[in-house]
């Protein structure tokens, strides 16, 4: 079961803040169906200026192309819901976040369907989360339930459990 960040986002956000603090690297998130909860969750914990570059919600799918450099044909071909466009939307966030010519360590990204419809081929509670740095880009399909609240804060919860994953190696490595 994947905890919601009433149940488990608080902590799993200032995990992860402490362990990029510790590990002094930078996060940037692109968001979707999160619309913003992400960073929010992100910038709620004190300290979080250190490590936390910013975000972009890219909502509309025009959006996903000219902010974060998703390839249009792809966002054409498949839509917004899709684990490449995924993967695109954050290794963009990282370039997009860029200070001084130097891209975002980590940058995160959520998209999928919230609800209540379906969006095209993409039925309700299909997301996609991803987590691009260094290392590479790793992508994850969710199949959540729930109403549209349910769902978003699943993903909010599904992309902070991927960063923490992702740091945790990186601290082993």
């Amino acid at each position: 079961m994947i905890p919601t960040p009433r149940s488990g986002g608080a902590d799993a956000a200032a995990e992860v803040v402490r362990r990029l603090t510790a590990a002094h690297r930078t996060v940037a998130v692109a968001e979707s169906l999160t619309g913003g909860r992400v960073l929010a969750a992100l910038v709620d914990v004190p300290g979080a200026s250190a490590v936390v570059r910013g975000g972009v919600v890219a909502y509309a799918t025009p959006l996903k192309s000219s902010l974060l450099g998703v390839d249009a044909g792809l966002l054409a071909a498949r839509g917004p819901v899709d684990p490449a466009v995924a993967g695109a939307m954050a290794e963009g966030v990282r370039r997009a976040a860029a200070v001084e010519g130097v891209p975002a360590d980590v940058g995160l990204a959520t998209t999928g369907v919230a609800g209540p419809d379906a969006q095209g081929d993409a039925p309700v509670g299909l997301v996609f989360v991803a987590i691009a740095d260094d290392a590479g880009t790793e992508v994850r399909e969710l199949r959540l339930e729930g109403d549209r609240a349910t769902i978003r804060e699943a993903s909010v919860a599904a992309v902070l459990a991927l960063l923490r994953e992702r740091l945790a190696a990186h601290s082993q490595g």
